[in-house]
């Protein structure tokens, strides 16, 4: 496992279109994706220590989020092949244990990742209602292990100021993870 942190925000770029399946049967694109006030994308898996320490308030604020006007979406972006538990019928069963309030989406052949710049799990991308990036940062000081309880809410704090005013705060912690799982030739 290697662990990598994201890149700083590159305020204004838009987000990429895609074109995904999702586990509730359908295709979903960006525009069936963006809510009244943004949209955060969330580069995400089923085995990452990291997603797990931070799966209850990622649920948690992703809800939250919606009730301001910003929607949100999960996108798996490993390699399936070798990491089975990443697959589409165990993306379903998360999914649905968790009774995730967003569209789960697999992107098999990782284009969608690429055209990104994800570089790990979770690698969140906050975007306004333009489709212009204003958050790429952590969702708190949680790691390998939750943070406490009382820990700031990161993104949750950026994304509230992105329905708000359109922007996101200029200083921005990055999130790190497991480094995505590249297919064959597909390392970046």
């Amino acid at each position: 496992m290697v662990a990598l942190e994201t890149p700083a925000c590159n305020f204004g770029q838009k987000a990429p279109d895609f074109d995904l399946p999702g586990v509730d049967g359908r295709n979903w694109n960006l525009q069936h994706c963006m809510g009244e006030k943004g949209l955060l994308v969330m580069f995400i898996c089923n085995h990452c220590p990291y997603v797990k320490a931070i799966h209850e308030r990622l649920i948690r604020d992703t809800l939250e989020l919606k009730a301001l006007g910003v929607k949100s979406v999960a996108i798996m972006s490993n390699d399936i092949t070798e990491y089975p538990e990443d697959s589409f019928e165990n993306m379903k069963r998360i999914a649905e244990q968790s009774n995730y309030s967003f569209p789960y989406l697999l992107d098999e052949t990782q284009t969608v990742a690429k055209a990104y710049g994800a570089v790990c799990t979770p690698d969140f991308f906050g975007y306004n209602a333009d489709y212009g990036l204003q958050y790429r940062g952590r969702l708190d000081a949680s790691r390998k292990e939750t943070a406490p309880a009382d820990t700031i809410r990161d993104l949750f704090d950026a994304m509230k100021q992105v329905a708000q005013t359109g922007k996101g705060p200029a200083r921005q912690i990055p999130s790190i993870g497991c480094s995505i799982k590249w297919g064959s030739g597909l390392n970046l």
